[in-house]
């Protein structure tokens, strides 16, 4: 359990410095596109599935 609680610890302090340093909200925008991406491939091949050919 030590090992779970000092692994945990290392990526608070991680998530942190990157933060910090404004690496996150740039990795938020990417998020945020790729997930727009993938729910339109995601309807399409919904909508594609269904039709039979």
């Amino acid at each position: 359990m030590l090992g779970w609680a000092l692994m945990f610890f290392l990526f608070a302090i991680v998530a942190g410095v990157f933060g910090f340093m404004g690496i996150a909200s740039a990795m938020a925008g990417i998020a945020k596109v790729l997930f727009v991406v993938f729910i339109i491939l995601f309807l399409a091949s919904l909508i594609l599935g269904r039709r039979k050919v």
